[in-house]
């Protein structure tokens, strides 16, 4: 599919228009995404009548994040962003229905297999943050997928909050009070699919692909330097600080930066997954629980510009550091909470800052590192391992917890953090060898 190429006013006209398109169905994507996640534990529990089982529903929202993320990826190098925005879109509308039939029915596992199909919707958030890159600037990058990022803030602090509209909507249809939450995904999923499908255009990757085919073979060019960027020498420096370094190194950096962004990935949904039960469990409410996770998705989201500034004034690599740096911290404070709300409150919110930090840098990195051409695979595998990651840390928190407590399960996100913080350092190591070697031919 082509696309016509814009001239360089057109291109900024564009990537203005696509950074307002994303960002409103973004933060319409946000308002289901908030709901479905602070409701899905608690109904799954009530549902199925365990504790173990509820940390399927964060296992499950990830794992179809997961699997739809190179799915997705792959519709978007075809046919573009807008087709791949819309589609998973309308996949987490259909989860949403699901999942309000699994509560009618009483079966749970239906009730899971609607949650998995309403986390393409994450996918879609996740695809959603590379699509501002796609004719942003080089050195603009980190700052537009950060405001992309910043957009979910607004739908996903008040999705937790829906609980209590969500049980008179439920209670009006005759549904399960707590199932009610699933009506708002429904609305918002569908309003983003139009708003997505008639603002895209034009497309922006396409676009992006018209562009720079007009300035000549880019990706033919990248692989035979092995670089991100035709133009330079391995061992130069682009115009967003990052080091252009041999193909295997490259390579490896990618590899990398995925590992680092799936471990604080791990390290937000194993924490977040059961913070309801561990505030239930020591007299929390409803409101409580949401006023929770509200503050927590606020740290994740809202200072997301401040990360991509700081991405882009000192480098990804140290804006990564200050993430795992502000995650030591709530690990400890939430291994230390107790039956203390306020110490909850507070992990969780700096669990979602540190992830924040960790997570917009590595997007930017990656982008960075990765040859245009490539760049929507390699941005879709990140999205698949990120969301798996989740999945697999969503079911053994469920396990953990039942056989300790929130402290224990902050221990072992202690754990996932080392590996993380340690693959970051590796990448700088990489970078240090590209240089070395770029430095004696």
């Amino acid at each position: 599919m082509s696309a016509a190429v814009l001239t360089a006013t057109e291109q900024k006209l564009a990537q203005r228009r696509t950074l307002l398109v994303l960002a409103s169905a973004t933060i319409l994507g946000g308002l289901g995404v908030g709901a479905s996640l602070s409701v899905g534990a608690l109904l799954l529990a009530e549902v199925s009548g365990s504790d173990a089982i509820s940390g399927l529903a964060s296992a499950m929202f990830n794992a179809g994040a997961a699997v739809a993320g190179i799915p997705l990826a792959k519709l978007a190098a075809k046919r573009g962003r807008r087709v791949a925005l819309v589609g998973g879109s309308f996949v987490a509308m259909v989860g949403a229905f699901v999942a309000i039939f699994g509560t009618v029915i009483g079966q749970w596992f239906v009730l899971a297999l609607g949650i998995a199909l309403l986390g393409v919707a994450s996918t879609v958030q996740l695809l959603s943050r590379f699509a501002a890159t796609d004719l942003a600037a080089p050195s603009n990058r980190a700052r537009d997928l950060s405001l992309v990022v910043w957009s979910i803030t607004v739908g996903a602090v008040v999705g937790p909050n829906l609980l209590a509209p969500g049980a008179a909507m439920g209670e009006l249809l005759g549904l399960t009070p707590l199932a009610g939450v699933f009506v708002f995904p429904i609305i918002a999923q569908a309003l983003a699919v139009c708003v997505n499908w008639f603002g895209l255009r034009p497309d922006p990757l396409l676009a992006a692909r018209a562009i720079a085919a007009e300035r000549g073979d880019e990706s033919a060019s990248a692989a035979r330097q092995g670089t991100a960027q035709p133009d330079l020498k391995v061992g130069e420096r682009t115009d967003t600080g990052t080091i252009v370094q041999p193909r295997a190194s490259m390579r490896r950096a990618q590899v990398l930066t995925i590992f680092s962004i799936a471990m604080a990935q791990a390290i937000m949904v194993a924490l977040m997954a059961m913070t309801p039960l561990h505030l239930m469990h020591h007299e929390g409410t409803p409101e409580i629980v949401g006023f929770t996770l509200s503050l927590h998705i606020a740290g994740m989201y809202a200072l997301s510009p401040l990360f991509g500034y700081l991405a882009g004034r000192i480098g990804s690599l140290p804006t990564i550091s200050i993430g795992w740096a502000v995650l030591v911290v709530a690990v400890v404070l939430a291994a230390l909470s107790g039956s203390s709300h306020t110490l909850v409150q507070v992990a969780l919110t700096l669990v979602g800052i540190g992830w924040g930090f960790v997570t917009v840098a590595g997007a930017a990195l990656l982008t960075a590192i990765t040859p245009s051409a490539e760049r929507p695979i390699w941005q879709g595998r990140s999205d698949t391992f990120m969301s798996a990651a989740g999945a697999v840390a969503g079911v053994l928190s469920g396990i953990i917890f039942a056989l300790g407590d929130f402290t224990y399960l902050a221990i072992a996100s202690g754990g996932l953090l080392a590996l993380g913080a340690i693959a970051s350092l590796q990448i700088s190591a990489t970078k240090r060898r590209a240089i070395q070697r770029a430095e004696t031919h």
